[in-house]
């Protein structure tokens, strides 16, 4: 029987990375490819821990709950993120199925075909997907490493009246920068003038390489907050990346009356989030120390990165560079302009190791030179290896460039 489908159906995208994973499972290929924190690094026995306490203290978690989340998980995170200068209550905040659910909820609520939604380039694969889906006017805006350029924002911004702004301000996916407190301060000041909602989506926030925290600029939301009165930052983060994935706990805060639309909408698409994941998580938050935690998976995915920088370093690529992130999951790398990552892929996993092209991650003019380095899942020791077959590909891939000219 042919399947009639939705309009909506029919712009939807499936993930490139999901596409390279499926391809790299349970292969001898070293993957750089999935944004993956360090298996190693996972908090095992505390989250074991948490569980059998939930488990053994009260039947009622395996009951329905509130669409909002459970409370005092939700009463623990604003706590967090006071400390981090978003002052907020649990009424400003609902609970979602990781990050990616709550870029959904609020697409879904804001969105109608044709609506023009402001990005950075590159940005947020799964983002664009979800953008995609509700046939929004992608439109991005210009910036560079320190953000968002303020003359070409507030253009955009008087012309084309966008409905919503996305942005990775920090350790941005898939690129690594981060915006200087100028661009930050200078975005939300014109999205406030202009009355244009910003979503910061903040997943990789905490993962920062140096330990002095007075060093990094404050969120979107945090200078948003400082002005008083009405918001327009909707602040989005997840414990995937500080705890586990598998936990698909996150989270998004805004005007206590969006959080109640969101609230609909949630309903409609879940009802709500595991009630088990949630208590277990508040169980963790208890007796484990998180703060301890971000800080040895901090150190090590620091470790991480500069090893591999110094591998890429040591290569001396013609025409290639890239810039050490400050923190997060990533390294964007810039190969020469005859490079096109996306063919040299497939030559990379025939040689054993896999990445991102990142041309994936644009909505239009992709710079097709470029790829994203996931540096956080591969082991130490097979760094170098993993290095060395992306070289063993762009030696072949470069000949083949030289035949067919």
């Amino acid at each position: 029987m042919e399947i009639n489908y939705s309009t909506t159906a029919n712009h939807l995208g499936s993930s490139a990375v999901r596409e390279i994973l499926k391809v790299t499972q349970g292969k001898n290929i070293i993957s750089l490819a999935g944004g993956l924190p360090a298996e190693d690094l996972f908090p095992l026995q505390a989250v074991s821990n948490a569980y059998s306490r939930v488990l053994s203290a009260d039947s009622s978690v395996l009951q329905y709950g509130l669409t909002e989340g459970f409370t005092p998980l939700r009463d623990k995170i604003a706590e967090r993120l006071t400390k981090q200068g978003i002052p907020v209550t649990a009424a400003e905040m609902i609970l979602t199925t990781g990050s990616q659910q709550a870029i959904d909820l609020l697409c879904k609520i804001m969105i109608d075909p044709g609506d023009t939604v402001l990005v950075e380039a590159p940005t947020y694969l799964a983002a664009l997907q979800v953008l995609g889906s509700y046939r929004a006017d992608i439109q991005t805006v210009e910036n560079d490493e320190q953000g968002m350029l303020p003359d070409d924002l507030e253009d955009k911004l008087r012309r084309l009246r966008p409905k919503l702004l996305y942005a990775v301000p920090t350790f941005n996916n898939p690129s690594g920068a981060t915006w200087s407190k100028e661009r930050r301060e200078q975005t939300v000041e014109l999205c406030r003038r202009y009355g244009v909602l910003i979503l910061e989506d903040n997943p990789y926030g905490e993962i920062t390489f140096d330990e002095d925290k007075e060093l990094y600029p404050l969120s979107l939301a945090a200078i948003d907050r400082s002005y008083g009165g009405d918001y327009c930052v909707v602040y989005t983060g997840t414990f995937s990346k500080i705890v586990a994935p598998a936990l698909r706990s996150g989270w998004i805060v805004g005007p206590s009356e969006l959080i109640k639309v969101i609230a609909k909408a949630k309903q409609a698409a879940d009802l709500h989030s595991s009630t088990i994941d949630q208590r277990a998580l508040d169980e963790l938050l208890q007796q484990f120390d998180i703060e301890k935690h971000i800080r040895v998976i901090s150190r090590e995915y620091r470790s991480r990165m500069k090893l591999l920088s110094a591998e890429l370093t040591s290569r001396a690529w013609e025409g290639a560079h890239f810039l050490e992130p400050r923190g997060g999951m990533f390294l964007w790398l810039t190969l020469s302009a005859d490079i096109n990552a996306a063919d040299l892929l497939p030559l990379a996993v025939n040689h054993g190791v896999a990445f991102v092209p990142g041309e994936v991650f644009y909505s239009a003019q992709p710079l097709k030179n470029t790829m994203r380095l996931n540096f956080t899942h591969t082991p130490p020791q097979l760094m170098p290896m993993a290095v060395q077959r992306l070289d063993q590909a762009l030696t072949m891939y470069k000949e083949s460039l030289n035949l067919s000219h």
